[in-house]
C-alpha cells in the first residue's frame, strides 16, 4: 500500500520516481540553506563575484563560503572562471533551465518570479 521494499544490497536505496529524480533531490538539498540562497541572490544581482566579496556580504569565512560554492557548483547552479589566484563565480547559464525542464518537462516556455527576480524559461531546442 504505497510502500516500496528496499534492496538487500542497499538498505537506504529508494525507487527512481522519474528520470533525474536523484539529481533534483540533491539540487533541492543544495539550495535548502539560507547562505547558499543568499549567494544565488548576490550572483543574480552582481553578475560575478569572487570568494572574498561573497564572504564579506555573508559575514562568513573563506572556507565556509568555498564549501557553499562547492555545493552550488556540484548542483550545476553556478560556474566559475579562474583569473590569477582568484576564482570568480556567476550563475550557470543552463542550471535553472535544466531544473525547470526536469520538473516541468511538458512546458515549452514560461517565466517564474521569485521575490522580484524574474526567470524566463524556454525549453532548449524550441524557438
Amino acid at each position: 500500500m504505497g510502500y516500496h521494499s528496499m534492496s538487500k544490497n542497499s538498505p537506504r536505496s529508494r525507487p527512481q520516481v522519474f528520470p533525474g529524480f536523484q539529481e533534483l533531490t540533491q539540487l533541492f538539498k543544495s539550495v535548502a540553506d539560507e547562505h547558499r540562497l543568499h549567494i544565488l541572490y548576490l550572483l543574480s544581482q552582481q553578475g560575478e563575484l569572487n570568494v572574498s566579496a561573497i564572504g564579506e556580504a555573508l559575514g562568513q569565512s573563506q572556507p565556509a563560503v568555498s564549501h557553499h560554492l562547492g555545493q552550488l557548483k556540484n548542483a550545476g547552479l553556478i560556474a566559475f572562471r579562474r583569473d590569477g589566484k582568484f576564482n570568480y563565480y556567476k550563475l550557470s547559464e543552463n542550471g535553472l533551465h535544466q531544473v525547470f525542464q526536469m520538473i516541468f518537462p511538458q512546458v515549452d516556455e514560461t517565466q517564474l518570479d521569485l521575490a522580484g527576480i524574474v526567470f524566463h524559461f524556454k525549453k532548449q531546442g524550441t524557438q
